[in-house]
């Protein structure tokens, strides 16, 4: 059989079992498809995987990176620092709520934000108000919880994980291991269920917090703001009749948006919840079988390093690729991948680097994210996958890089 009639490898692609159609067909077959019992049911589990007291449900990753931005009251004047190795969706967070992005470098090998990152760029901030700090889990490998952490307690600044790539993942604080979303060292953290990620809502996201005034605000911003509570009503001569909150009385204290998550992805979600040990763990094993089979391919070809401190989310399998050494082009080299049969993929540009932010921020010289992206390749990475796709998708990276 030729490379060309094997089947497609994508880069990642949702894991969709019987069970998992069952929960949808189950709810569609319910009197409710959203605002009802399976979104309430999947918050408290995944509030419980990730040991955090509160764990709010929204209708993607960028709709909980944005309502997390809105509850730490961020605004105009003020600044968050991001990194530049990441999604889009991290840094316009905050520029949905009218602040500015500080744009921190980044590890040239891991791609994570460290301390000694934001402190630079904090003093880039001139007459902005550094507010909050928005690490980023890249690939699922953990951030330096513990330093971020520590800098943001001395400089008083909020810190929001983006744990798109890491739902699962744990690491070290205070020498007990922690889940990514237990928010040991943050104010909160969001999560993607986007189809390519650990688990899938089909399109969903999750903000999770142990602080209760957060968490209303979230519950509250992610329903057009509206209030339901009658001890928080401010007009009480047109919520009350006889002290009894007339039924279908609500106010709106402050705007939000339509960011409720459906009981059809929250069902979807919880089955998939249930399996995302089974998930990780197959994930681990790719991953380890890659490490093995790529050392052939010599010091050109690497896996973005990891610390032994963490349990990576492994969303990613990531290489970092010497092309200018190999003589290759990496535009080729996916091509040439692609011939065979097998995706892959770059995450990401640096968001700095967006003609948006060039025309707001002006140039940047970010040396770690340039270093990071020039060699950055990921390679397929998903449950489903055999040992045997890792094998092949090897196999042509080799072939690949051996073209003259």
């Amino acid at each position: 059989m030729s490379p060309k009639s094997e089947l497609f490898i994508p880069y990642g692609r949702q894991c969709i079992e019987e069970d998992d159609v069952a929960a949808v067909t189950a709810v569609l077959k319910s009197d409710y498809l959203t605002t009802g019992p399976a979104v309430d049911a999947f918050e408290r589990a995944f509030a419980v995987k990730a040991g955090a007291a509160h764990a709010v449900s929204c209708s993607s990753g960028t709709a909980a990176l944005h309502l997390a931005a809105a509850a730490l009251g961020l605004g105009p004047g003020d600044a968050v620092v991001v990194p530049t190795m990441t999604f889009l969706a991290t840094a316009n967070a905050a520029r949905y709520v009218g602040a500015e992005v500080l744009f921190a470098d980044v590890d040239p090998e891991t791609g994570l934000l460290g301390a000694d990152h934001v402190e630079a760029a904090l003093e880039r901030a001139g007459t902005l108000r550094p507010r909050a700090v928005f690490p980023v889990h890249l690939n699922g490998h953990v951030a330096d919880m513990a330093a971020l952490g520590d800098l943001a307690r001395k400089r008083g600044l909020g810190l929001v994980e983006d744990a798109s790539h890491a739902a699962g993942a744990t690491y070290v604080a205070n020498g007990a291991r922690v889940a990514v979303g237990g928010c040991a060292e943050s104010t909160m953290t969001t999560f993607s269920f986007h189809p390519v990620k650990a688990i899938t809502m089909g399109e969903g996201g999750a903000v999770t917090t142990n602080n209760n005034m957060i968490a209303d605000n979230l519950r509250r911003r992610r329903n057009h703001g509206i209030e339901r509570e009658p001890r928080n009503f401010a007009d009480c001569a047109a919520a009350f009749t006889d002290n009894i909150p007339n039924p279908w009385y609500y106010e709106m204290p402050q705007p939000g948006w339509n960011y409720r998550a459906s009981d059809i992805a929250c069902a979807l979600g919880l089955s998939q919840l249930r399996k995302l040990d089974r998930f990780l763990e197959r994930r681990r094993a790719l991953a380890t079988l890659y490490d093995k089979l790529l050392v052939p391919l010599g010091p050109a070809v690497r896996p973005v390093p990891r610390r032994e401190s963490f349990e990576s989310g492994w969303h990613l399998y990531a290489v970092l690729i010497d092309f200018e050494a190999l003589g290759r082009d990496r535009a080729r080299v996916m091509g040439g991948l692609r011939d065979q049969g097998i995706g892959t993929q770059v995450h990401y540009i640096p968001v700095h680097r967006q003609p948006y932010y060039k025309a707001r921020y002006g140039e940047l010289r970010l040396p770690g994210a340039d270093a990071y992206y020039t060699r950055c390749l990921s390679l397929p990475l998903f449950p489903a996958m055999t040992d045997a796709d890792v094998a092949r998708v090897a196999d042509g990276l080799s072939a690949v890089l051996r073209r003259s």
